[in-house]
């Protein structure tokens, strides 16, 4: 058994507000965040780290942080959308997680997150079409999970149930 159960995937695929609902299932594990840390250890919001600083420094800081939480035992882990792209990251957090790969339609990820001004790879040419294209680029990664739910058109406790199925069964 893996020390930690973390979740991969698209932003907009679920991957925070679920680690939290299964954090309230599993009380004796601890939910982690990595941009929330990112962003409480480096006092900016990610946003502006990609604005000022570009995307080679935040995915530095992300390795950073998915390399001091991965050293801890019994955390639920939100893994940041390209966290997964990185090939050492991937490799530790493999190593280190029951790894879950929250899919979610290009649709459905449009719609979760349209009203949101914080997603940095958006803020530009923000459309369904975007998002296809990034989902083009991750999928192959995404898809080295343990294991691959689909989030579209289900509840957060759908989800979390599914999930306890699969420790349960792992």
């Amino acid at each position: 058994m893996k020390n930690n159960i973390g979740f991969v995937g698209m932003m907009g695929s679920g991957k925070t507000t679920i680690a939290r609902e299964l954090n309230r299932v599993l009380k004796d594990y601890t939910f982690v965040d990595i941009d929330a840390e990112i962003e409480k250890g480096s006092g900016k919001k990610i946003s502006e780290i990609f604005l000022r600083f570009g995307e080679p420094r935040f995915r530095m800081l992300e390795s950073e942080k998915i390399r001091k939480f991965l050293a801890g035992k019994k955390q639920i882990i939100s893994f940041g959308g390209g966290a997964f792209e990185d090939e050492f990251n991937r490799e530790i957090i493999l190593k280190n997680c029951l790894t879950i790969y929250l899919k979610a339609s290009p649709e459905e990820i449009f719609n979760r997150i349209k009203a949101e001004t914080h997603r940095p790879l958006l803020s530009k040419n923000f459309s369904i079409e975007r998002i296809k294209e990034i989902l083009r680029k991750r999928e192959t990664n995404y898809q080295k999970a343990d294991t691959v739910i689909d989030t579209t058109g289900k509840s957060p406790y759908d989800i979390v149930v599914e999930i306890l199925k699969v420790i349960r069964n792992g």
